[in-house]
């Protein structure tokens, strides 16, 4: 059983997500939309071609880690 403090860690991250992606200011902070969205998703990670889409926005969500990481790291650099 998960720890009500984790659960409410997780759920802190997954919003942070949408932030970080920039969906809450694309969909004007409209909830309705946000949940339409996801259900798109849900529905297709649902669908025949799950596993592709899985693939295809794992890259794409560790490429843009990757690359918030090293712009991190490159503006650490410039202070020093």
């Amino acid at each position: 059983m998960v720890s009500r403090r984790e659960r409410t860690h997780h759920l802190i991250e997954l919003g942070g997500l949408v932030v970080k992606a920039g969906l809450d200011m694309l969909a004007d902070d409209d909830r309705a939309v946000l949940y339409g969205a996801f259900q798109a998703i849900a529905d297709r990670l649902s669908g025949e071609d799950r596993e592709q889409a899985l693939l295809l926005w794992g890259r794409r969500g560790h490429r843009a880690f990757d690359a918030e990481a090293e712009a991190n790291d490159a503006d650490r650099n410039k202070s020093r």
